[in-house]
């Protein structure tokens, strides 16, 4: 039973992470007039999910402008059309 109630805690890094996908949805969505859930779909359906979990280090340290326009051109490489 002690095993179950026993806590996660995520690493510096993960939190940091976490923080910044957030973040930068959260501006995406307002940078193309969309709510939150219709960015994050957009971004899984067109791979700008899968490049800010891979490069997310270089995107958070960047412009948030720049960050979402290089989404942005990722997504719209995979077909998306915004």
């Amino acid at each position: 039973m002690e095993a179950l109630k026993e806590k996660r805690v995520l690493d510096r890094e993960t939190q940091n992470k976490v923080n910044f996908m957030s973040f930068i949805i959260q501006k995406f969505a307002n940078a193309y007039k969309m709510n939150g859930q219709d960015a994050y779909l957009y971004l899984k359906k067109y791979g700008g999910i899968d490049y800010i979990d891979e490069c997310w280090w270089a995107l958070h340290i960047d412009n948030p402008w720049w960050a979402i326009r290089d989404i942005y051109k990722v997504c719209r490489s995979n077909g998306g059309l915004r």
